[in-house]
């Protein structure tokens, strides 16, 4: 799998939708996909997941279980994310073996000098800008991302806000991979705004 080239990462909860709309959104150009549910049981999760997964199977996009790597390792799923609070890298990958996706979030330069010693398959690295999916988190501005995109030898997928409008000066910024969450989950028309972020990353990212 060749996950360095992707580079439209959506992070969605459940929904009543679910299948549908990752259909949508894959058809738009999203090309990585996490699960993300904080509050569900493990059993409805994995009922949950095994949706999403098949979906993403179909379409050859990776599908990444946010936080809990034993379901990941239930479901076959491609890789589990993890933050700061969660399971270790490490364990995640003796769980997952050396062949699954393995992310971490970053959110400061101590994180990130931690970060960069752990066997994983991408960082991510924000929020940039402060947003309601992170509560309570401030955004960690421009700086930050590019100085993680500098230093790690893995990709570094940017988040907190990422639109279309704003992935010029993300690109500009060094930010080749991005993580999207409302741009997406709150939009009327899922594909066409999957199709008008893949043109702005098509467009400004080299």
């Amino acid at each position: 799998m060749d996950f360095a080239n992707r580079r439209l990462y959506l992070c969605t909860p459940d929904r009543p939708d679910l299948a549908k709309f990752l259909q949508e959104v894959i058809d738009g150009g999203v090309d990585i996909v996490q699960l993300r549910d904080k509050e569900a049981d493990a059993a409805v999760i994995l009922d949950r997941a095994a949706i999403a997964l098949e979906v993403c199977r179909t379409n050859g996009v990776p599908f990444i279980l946010n936080d809990r790597p034993d379901l990941a390792l239930s479901l076959d799923a491609d890789g589990v994310h993890v933050g700061q609070d969660d399971a270790p890298p490490a364990l995640c990958r003796r769980v997952l073996g050396p062949n699954k996706i393995i992310g971490l979030s970053t959110h400061a330069p101590d994180e990130l000098d931690r970060a960069l010693e752990e066997d994983v398959t991408y960082l991510s690295a924000g929020p940039v800008a402060a947003t309601p999916t992170k509560p309570g988190r401030a955004g960690v501005g421009l700086h930050y991302v590019a100085e993680a995109v500098r230093r790690s030898k893995v990709p570094v997928f940017v988040t907190g806000g990422v639109t279309a409008a704003g992935i010029p000066a993300l690109a500009e910024a060094g930010v080749k991979h991005f993580v999207v969450v409302r741009a997406l989950t709150e939009a009327e028309h899922p594909g066409r705004a999957a199709e008008e972020l893949r043109r702005a990353i098509d467009h400004y990212v080299t």
